[in-house]
């Protein structure tokens, strides 16, 4: 049965991809126009509703018809500025597109990317009235972000009430920041982008035009999807403009150099190791740790090579240690027999974020792990003693993984049991209570935690005893407290729990007698529910 075009429009509007795609498959008409005669396809790029874009388009949806002003809704989305939305219109199947279509978008996307969004919104609004800009970061796609900028009351639509601030984009919260904002390449293209970008995506009224900075990914994404060999440096170049690894340029460039697997490519990307601009180093090696840490492939890996790099990265230094840090990180990811031999050699460098990284390399990852020997033992223990609680942490966490019941060790640990820093109790609390360390001592340590004001450090030290068998578990439980967020529903520690205390149920009379506590429901409200048996839900 065919449906009211009206329903799917509404569907549109309050962003519901679920309903959309029920309502095309009952008969809707994909391309249904909307009250401004466009098809509702566009009312989805306007709102950058990327799922909702998707399921109109694998419902039917045309995005490449030509609209009354010349562009498509394609175009529309290029030149909106989102990665995630020009995926979504530009579909499965991008070989569709003739040639002169594909360097028509090509050159669209670059456009926008080489000229400042704010400048080319203050244009097609009128360049002869100043107009106020702010921006927000927002996410684009579940694990990336980007700036998204909107020029308030567009002079061609309203007049200015009032002078406003034309130096920069303000956010609601402050300034913003200018990096993510403003071209740091060079000087804008005077010409300003093609006709074909005229069809902004945002809404237009008191609300002002709004376009997304994202457009050095899409220039990225669709180059791989019309296979063009886009020069590295190149790549390079858009992943590290915004000087953010979260940033939809960064994490573009990083996923198509990653998929590019030539001997040629991996030469050009690891040559970057000697710039001289420190986030390009960085780049380099979240590319490597994301091969490393990806799963393999019958083509070209790079993992010995990699894994060689890095140790000859890590030998030579760094001038700067965040960097240093981050390449001892990512060298961590790999089985290179020198691994114990670096760590050694930076345990005692000036900057923490350098000697953090230090415990786990000198640290065996087998299981079970061998004993350590000299030189580690005494790495671990003086870190243990760090003036920094972040590195006295992680040498906590080390020695855990590498005790044999030694009396030393145990000292240390219970030493960072009771540390005075909150957060370096807590971790290694965290890590003591998954271990198979039994010493009186160290369960001693963990009963005095439960009175710590952090739910986490208090969980951790009653499921440590549970797993031990500790005769003061009851009442280690009772002591934790309610979960302070319905997300513990999930949590492993608390499921445990809730199964010791439904083993034990007959022992104490009635299920959760005396302890003050309830199992969390799924609520949207966090409300608390009864306590239940696992598995009854």
């Amino acid at each position: 049965m065919r449906t009211d075009g009206a329903e799917l429009v509404a569907a549109v509007r309050r962003g519901d991809a679920e309903a959309v795609t029920a309502l095309l498959e009952a008969g809707a008409a994909p391309d249904t126009p909307t009250e401004d005669g466009l098809p509702v396809l566009c009312l989805a790029i306007a709102a950058y509703d990327a799922a909702v874009a998707e399921a109109l388009v694998e419902g039917g949806a045309d995005p490449d018809r030509t609209l009354p002003d010349g562009a498509t809704p394609l175009t529309r989305a290029v030149a909106g500025g989102s990665p995630a939305m020009a995926a979504a219109v530009l579909g499965h199947d991008p070989r569709r597109l003739p040639d002169a279509e594909r360097a028509r978008l090509l050159t669209l996307a670059r456009e926008w990317y080489e000229r400042c969004a704010r400048d080319e919104l203050r244009d097609r609004a009128d360049a002869s009235r100043p107009t106020g800009a702010r921006g927000s970061r927002v996410m684009d796609g579940e694990y990336t972000h980007v700036w998204q900028v909107t020029l308030d009351a567009p002079a061609a639509l309203m007049d200015s009430t009032g002078p406003t601030d034309s130096a920069g984009l303000m956010d609601s919260t402050g300034p913003t920041d200018s990096t993510g904002l403003t071209d740091l390449t060079g000087p804008t293209d005077p010409t300003g982008p093609t006709a074909d970008s005229t069809a902004l995506t945002g809404a237009t009224g008191s609300a002002g035009l709004t376009v997304r900075e994202g457009h050095g990914a899409i220039l990225t994404d669709l180059e791989w999807a019309f296979r063009v060999l886009t020069p590295v440096e190149e790549l390079v170049a858009r992943a590290t403009r915004r000087r953010d690894s979260d940033h939809v340029d960064w994490v573009a460039a990083r996923r198509v150099l990653a998929e590019r697997r030539s001997r040629e490519t991996w030469a050009a990307v690891t040559a970057y190791r000697h710039s001289p601009d420190a986030e390009r180093r960085r780049f380099v090696l979240d590319l490597l740790l994301h091969l490393l840490v990806s799963p393999p492939t019958w083509r070209n890996s790079y993992e010995k090579e990699t894994a060689d790099l890095l140790v000859a990265w890590a030998t030579d230094g760094d001038d700067d240690p965040g960097v240093l840090a981050e390449v001892l990180l990512v060298l961590n990811e790999t089985e290179h027999p020198r691994l114990k031999a670096v760590g050694l050699r930076h345990a005692g460098h000036p900057d923490p974020r350098v000697r953090a990284q230090v415990p786990d390399l000198v640290r065996s990852w087998d299981t079970p792990p061998p004993p350590l020997d000299a030189d580690a033992r005494a790495v671990l223990a003086a870190l243990a003693a760090d003036e920094d609680g972040g590195v006295r942490a992680r040498a906590g966490r080390a020695l855990i993984v590498a005790h044999e019941g030694s009396p030393d060790f145990a000292d240390v640990i219970v030493g960072l049991l009771g540390d005075p820093v909150a957060d370096v109790r807590a971790s290694v609390a965290e890590g003591v209570a998954h271990s198979a360390d039994r010493t009186p001592a160290i369960a001693d340590a963990l009963v005095a935690l439960l009175d710590e004001d952090l739910f986490d450090t208090r969980l951790n030290a009653a499921f440590g005893l549970l797993l031990r068998d500790d005769p003061r578990t009851a009442d280690a439980i009772a002591r934790v407290g309610p979960p302070p967020h319905p997300v513990y529903v999930h949590d492993h520690r608390l499921s445990g729990i809730w199964r010791w205390e439904w083993d034990h149920r007959e022992e104490s009379g009635a299920a959760g007698r005396g302890r003050g506590r309830s199992r969390p429901t799924e609520k949207a409200d966090g409300v608390d529910g009864p306590t239940a048996a696992p598995g009854t839900r």
